[in-house]
């Protein structure tokens, strides 16, 4: 029996100890989408820099940004054709191969159009290194699954303010280059751990079809769709093209579905998951709870800077609380919810960050003092720390575990989605109350805080479909009932 094997045969009612080896391979495939944050955070700080050093205008060098995003979107998809195909140790290992060497060419790059082509293929590499790393800790972990993700990721969490702080030393005493090239000695150890720790996995590769018109209308429909939210939200005044592309991204997007309803479990990704009512329901949660956090992540610092007459430097330090919110929520969440079940906690957590927000919403025109700011921020912070983990180990506990290579897939598309989404339409709300009543900002963020709250309360309203425990008896039958036929 494989350490995999033995970590998921825990009996369902063991209150036991984890097994160690749990915590070794979540130690080594965190490496994957702590890299992948550090790394965007490193590049969106030194989009200036980059501009200025290869004589490139914003318009092009944003593609830095731009370019790696989409290509992380056109890539996901893929993630559960290529474990079934190939395992999910040889994927983790040549996606990290990949953006350990495409970290090489961008510190190499010698133009602004070589930096954004590397950048892009830097993308496709680490585009699936962030649900790898979720899919094999739920391989690993069974019913233990949001104790051991509520402490895993707090290195990502470390993630944007390491990228920070490292931006700023290199960028002030060596070459840009260094930006990209210090992934190399760090993705050579990743990579090292990943070959004598991760284990072997070929006896769970399931050879399928690859579906190829899938891949032809869901790929670029997800990537069409994400450029065009962007480009919307970003510049409201350039409607036409935003709108044609919409609608292009919308058509392929609908014909994937309707072409994945016929295919069945043969598809791209296996919509007959969502059919199910714990799985719907996680996916729908993850979905608001991104639109939640990029939809304060859009509104907030706008707030600070145009209502409260904030410096770009102060607002920086002001957004604080909420991260040390998160930071404080999320090592409790595998706890809690062992102890109180996904619902509960997901609910809780949405309605605490409701809670956070509402001060903006009632008070937000007069300008909120300091301190029920911070305060605000902190508790918007742990709340938001609490609706992730319940719901995404509620998802694979009620999915046999042959699924959960696509269900990963499922769910990360689901909370990739919801972000972009929620900005867009908060930004056109915002922009048409501005532009409505030119005199009446504070009155234009009081609303659209309103409809943030709408959101957050959209939210707890999805948590409440979750199961009242992160796995029942019938979910661990059926993990059970998988694993004997699989093994």
């Amino acid at each position: 029996m494989s350490s995999t094997q033995a970590a998921r045969k825990e009996p369902p009612g063991s209150t036991g100890a984890i097994d160690p080896i749990v915590w070794k391979i979540s130690a080594v495939v965190i490496f994957g989408p702590l890299m992948s944050t550090l790394d965007s955070t490193v590049v969106n700080v030194s989009l200036a820099t980059l501009g200025r050093q290869l004589h490139a205008p914003l318009t092009q060098i944003q593609w830095v940004t731009t370019g790696y995003l989409l290509a992380l979107a056109l890539m996901l998809p893929l993630s559960g054709w290529l474990v079934d195909r190939l395992g999910a140790r040889r994927v983790y290992l040549a996606c990290f191969t990949l953006f350990t060497l495409t970290s090489l060419l961008c510190g190499t790059a010698q133009s602004a159009s070589s930096l954004v082509a590397f950048r892009v293929l830097q993308g496709m590499a680490g585009g699936l290194l962030a649900p790898m790393a979720q899919m094999m800790i739920a391989r690993v972990a069974g019913r233990h699954l949001a104790r051991v993700m509520g402490l895993m990721v707090m290195p990502i969490l470390m993630g944007p303010l390491l990228g920070l702080v490292l931006a700023g030393f290199i960028l002030q005493h060596a070459s840009w280059r260094w930006i990209f090239l210090i992934n190399i000695p760090i993705g050579l150890v990743a990579i090292a751990l990943a070959l004598w720790i991760l284990p072997r996995d070929s006896h769970e590769i399931r050879p399928r079809t690859f579906d190829l018109l899938g891949f032809l209308l869901l790929p670029p429909g997800l990537v069409l769709f994400l450029y065009a939210l962007e480009s919307f939200s970003a510049n409201p005044a350039v409607r036409g093209l935003s709108i044609a592309e919409l609608a292009t991204a919308l058509t392929l997007l609908a014909a994937f579905v309707f072409h994945a309803r016929r295919l069945g479990s043969k598809a791209l990704i296996d919509l007959n998951l969502f059919r199910t009512r714990t799985f719907s329901a996680a996916a729908s949660t993850q979905f608001l709870s991104n639109a939640m956090s990029f939809g304060g992540g859009l509104l907030t610092p706008l707030y600070l800077i145009e209502v409260l007459h904030r410096s770009p430097g102060s607002t920086g330090l002001l957004l604080a609380p909420s991260a040390l919110g998160m930071f404080c929520s999320y090592p409790m969440m595998g706890t809690l919810t062992e102890r109180f079940g996904s619902r509960r906690v997901s609910v809780t957590g949405a309605l605490i960050s409701l809670l956070g927000t509402l001060p903006f919403a009632f008070f937000g025109a007069p300008g909120l003092p300091l301190p029920v700011l911070c305060l605000a921020l902190f508790v918007r912070g742990a709340g938001m720390g609490a609706i992730n983990i319940p719901s995404i180990a509620a998802a694979y506990a009620g999915i046999p575990k042959s699924l959960i290579p696509v269900a990963t897939t499922s769910i990360n598309i689901a909370q990739r989605l919801g972000g972009p989404i929620a900005t867009t339409l908060l930004a056109l709300f915002l922009h048409h109350k501005m532009t409505t009543h030119p005199g009446a900002v504070p009155k234009a963020f009081v609303a659209t805080f309103w409809v943030l709250c709408a959101i957050h309360l959209a939210g707890a309203a999805a948590a409440l479909r979750l199961p009242l425990r992160a796995e029942h008896p019938r979910a661990a039958a059926s993990l059970e009932t998988a694993e004997a036929i699989t093994d």
